[in-house]
């Protein structure tokens, strides 16, 4: 498919979907920082966890899907057709309740949060398809280095996302008169996605595969979707008001339990499935899958709970618990970079894997046993050195995965490996926000009502806690630190099973072209 491309135009190309990602990264995290005063402009404090959910679940189920779709049609098409949903997405919650109430769509909130559900439907293919398209321009051999680029570009979006959102939220309603400034937080993504469009539709290949395209499954898509919204609902939903035991969670489990089971049984019969299980056979896909699944919650459970810490045990202002998730994300993105430059120039993938994980692991312990009296800049040192483990954990789990699974197979395999990490993020942020919840409840005398609000709310990035009202009394910092030293803990268990299931990932050799068959991984 890139045979007779220029060195030109895979640079083209690639700074293109690099543009799309960053769009898509940038939003997760420039959305948090407004969604106070959303809230409180669109009234609508009673359902704020729902313009999460509502993206997490859209972007969630369509992961597999994209894949499918970019494994039978041209990859440029599947990704104008991602990048214009979102910019529509985009456009339309930056509009939410401008006209009052409107029929079928209802007040201000409730637009927003059917806008957020259709801007999670270009966002899931803004990251599946990027790593698909990365896999068609450049071989595993040189991979590497190029999906390090990704992962620089999550954490440099991670950095400024806050910053971007929280300046246009409280000094943009003067840029354009009779606008309110959080408008514009959704406006932003206009110029750079309709740029991200350009260089995609100018510079990029149509990348069609190799095979003729066999009727799309349905029925596949139809089941998966209706087991994936009610898991991730009843994983998003408030555990403090419905418990793992209440009927509504039990109910949305039990649902998303029937329509999983009969996708997998769909799909081993279907001759053209959404996700083909034969994938599982592959030990590469089979094992880096799994230790995805657990590694998936490292990096979400220090964003979401390093801030609480920061706040209600070392009595910071919100301004700076924000602040210190830059050393997190700046090492991410130079644990990514040198871990990409570095496979792609010696190999040995999977030695940079676990070097990673044991590194993550270092940090995760150091956070885990933080006494209450721990100064600010040791804690940044800490995240730092977390960043830097998670690093090679973005790119080298996806590049393991591509390099051992075929081409026609490709885009299948890799949305997989992001949706399995996505899922696993899910469910780990809502387990870890039962620890909480179950730690403060332990407090004795119990703490009065927290100085923030303890659901995580998954799918916007980093959150940055409202700062408490004034100093939290000695038994409420007792039980945050506890609590938060629950947290690392639990993490540091499901980064130590990822670390095992790592060693079961056998190392290929990586190939040098991506029409040389792969190795085989049995």
């Amino acid at each position: 498919m890139t045979e007779n491309l220029t060195q030109r135009q895979k640079m083209l190309t690639f700074a293109g979907i690099l543009l799309a990602m960053f769009l898509g990264s940038l939003d997760q995290t420039i959305v948090s920082t407004a969604l106070p005063r959303i809230v409180a402009d669109l009234q609508g404090l009673d359902r704020f966890t729902w313009v999460a959910t509502a993206y997490l679940v859209a972007s969630t189920a369509l992961v597999p899907i994209y894949g499918k779709l970019a494994d039978m049609y041209s990859r440029r098409k599947i990704e104008v057709v991602a990048v214009s949903i979102f910019l529509v997405g985009s456009m339309l919650c930056g509009l939410a309740g401008e006209f009052g109430t409107l029929p079928l769509l209802g007040d201000g909130m409730t637009q927003l949060i059917t806008f957020r559900a259709i801007q999670g439907l270009g966002g899931a293919g803004l990251f599946a398809m990027a790593f698909i398209i990365i896999a068609d321009l450049f071989p595993p051999a040189e991979r590497g280095k190029y999906q390090g680029y990704v992962g620089a570009v999550f954490g440099t979006s991670s950095v400024l996302g806050p910053f971007l959102g929280g300046f246009l939220t409280d000094k943009g309603s003067g840029l354009i008169p009779g606008v309110a400034g959080w408008r514009l937080v959704f406006y932003v993504n206009l110029p750079l996605g309709l740029l991200a469009l350009w260089f995609i539709l100018t510079q990029m290949p149509a990348l069609r595969p190799r095979t003729t395209p066999k009727p799309l499954d349905v029925v596949s898509i139809v089941l998966l979707m209706a087991g994936l919204a009610p898991l991730v609902v009843g994983l998003q939903l408030n555990k403090a008001e419905y418990g793992w035991t209440s009927p509504v969670t039990l109910a949305l489990l039990a649902t998303a339990a029937v329509a999983l089971a009969l996708f997998v049984r769909r799909s081993l019969r279907s001759d053209n499935p959404i996700l083909d299980f034969g994938l599982f056979r592959n030990t590469v896909f089979r094992w880096a899958n799994a230790a995805l699944f657990l590694l998936g919650g490292a990096f979400l459970g220090i964003i979401i709970f390093e801030p609480l810490f920061m706040v209600n045990v070392l009595g910071t202002t919100a301004t700076r618990a924000g602040i210190s998730l830059i050393p997190l994300s700046m090492g991410v993105v130079l644990g990514s970079l040198l871990a990409g430059q570095m496979v792609s120039r010696f190999g040995h993938y999977k030695r940079w894997m676990i070097g990673g994980i044991i590194v993550l692991l270092g940090g995760l312990s150091l956070l885990a046993t933080m006494p209450e009296t721990v100064s600010y800049p040791q804690v940044l040192s800490y995240l730092l050195l977390c960043g830097l483990g998670l690093g090679p954990t973005m790119p080298l789990y996806t590049l393991a995965i591509q390099n051992a699974i075929e081409p026609q197979l490709m885009g299948q395999a890799t949305s997989a490996s992001q949706f399995f990490r996505q899922i696993g993020g899910a469910i780990t942020a809502s387990i870890l926000g039962t620890v909480l919840t179950l730690t403060l409840a332990e407090a004795t005398p119990p703490p009065t009502t927290p100085s923030v609000a303890v659901r995580p709310v998954v799918s916007e990035g980093p959150v940055v806690p409202a700062a408490a009202a004034g100093p939290a009394s000695p038994e409420l910092r007792a039980a945050f630190s506890k609590a938060i030293s629950r947290i690392y803990l639990f993490n540091i268990f499901l980064v130590a099973g990822g670390l095992l299931l790592t060693f079961f990932v056998p190392e290929l050799p990586l190939r040098k072209s991506n029409h040389a068959t792969p190795a085989p991984a049995e």
